[in-house]
């Protein structure tokens, strides 16, 4: 396995935010998942549960080291039409001061 598989494999299964060696790390009961599709984060899960209806249906920036923008960036995932349980990635954006 290479560097890549290796990183891609620590990402599956993990929620978004999670720290990759904390024990609970997975989904929880009782909470509502999106799977991040492409992109830095791909593979990871969002969690959206409360989420505000503006986040739901427009789109998050999430914090990302991965992306384009290294430490400065942020990983644009919209909600898949017609699909709530995949979010498409849609770009990487940098952070403004």
């Amino acid at each position: 396995m290479d560097r890549m598989d290796e990183g891609e494999e620590l990402l599956r299964g993990r929620v978004y935010g999670q720290d990759h060696d904390d024990p609970r790390r997975g989904p929880q009961p009782g909470r509502t998942y999106a799977q991040l599709v492409g992109g830095p984060l791909d593979g990871l899960l969002l969690d959206v549960t409360g989420r505000p209806p503006e986040e739901t249906e427009t789109g998050v920036a999430l914090e990302t080291e991965l992306g384009r923008f290294g430490a400065a960036g942020r990983a644009l995932y919209d909600p898949r039409p017609g699909d709530p349980a995949h979010w498409d990635w849609a770009g990487d954006a940098r952070d403004t001061p």
